[in-house]
């Protein structure tokens, strides 16, 4: 049986593997140790622990799933750290490419009166400010720009890679959700977009983890880049 409340560490796991899940990746030992930088070995016990507790099932493959309470635990949390971002960019002012490490740090001692107080302010804001939804089970279907054909027409519906070096670059590139453009290169090392007046490059290995409404859409893809289970992780531009 679940416990009522998962503790601070089980919380940071449960967030991560929702992430996991949400971009449509593996829950694996080897993709939650990736994305949150740590031991295969740590990740392991901690694995353990969370199936013991009744957050997870363990598959005869070995791959992982939620339980009822593991799932829902994991949305309280991620719902609550959209939510702080989107609290900390609208309404004290903090740029949407420093907040998501300060949200990580608030996320846990969050009271329910100040999570309904913190609602309100917002407003009717449905996104995080790097476009991922504050409810869960509200995300828009996109695809990686990197996938996009020249001439296509982009609108960037959310940023997969939180990490916050990744999020000033591609600020310093001049890409944010909602951004509209036009694909006008995609070569082997970089992705180019024209929206407006204004010519907006970056490498194609964060163009992996730039989702977007695309006109013409690409076919689907097989398998996802593991550029997008790096929640925390930094490479290469």
């Amino acid at each position: 049986m679940a416990h009522e409340h998962a503790t601070v560490a089980e919380e940071e796991y449960l967030q991560t593997i929702y992430w996991l899940m949400e971009a449509g990746l593996p829950i694996t030992g080897a993709n939650i140790a990736r994305a949150m930088q740590l031991s295969p070995p740590t990740v392991h016990e901690m694995l353990g622990r969370l199936e013991q507790d009744g957050y997870i099932v363990r598959a005869d493959d070995k791959s992982l799933r939620f339980s009822s309470e593991g799932r829902a635990q994991a949305e309280t949390i991620v719902r609550r750290h959209r939510l702080i971002e989107r609290f900390l960019t609208d309404v004290v002012g903090v740029a949407w490419d420093d907040v998501h490490e300060e949200a990580e740090r608030l996320e846990h001692a969050m009271s329910p009166v100040f999570e309904h107080w913190m609602t309100t302010s917002i407003g009717d804001a449905e996104t995080c400010p790097h476009g991922h939804p504050i409810d869960p089970g509200k995300r828009v279907p996109g695809v990686p720009l990197a996938d996009v054909e020249v001439g296509a027409s982009v609108r960037v519906l959310r940023f997969e890679n939180e990490a916050e070096d990744v999020l000033h670059y591609l600020k310093d590139a001049g890409l944010e959700p909602g951004l509209e453009g036009t694909v006008s290169a995609s070569e082997r090392d970089e992705i180019a977009v024209e929206s407006g007046e204004r010519l907006l490059t970056l490498t194609r290995s964060v163009a992996e983890t730039v989702s977007v409404k695309a006109d013409p859409s690409p076919p689907p893809r097989t398998a996802l880049p593991e550029q997008l289970v790096l929640g925390k992780d930094r490479y290469g531009r």
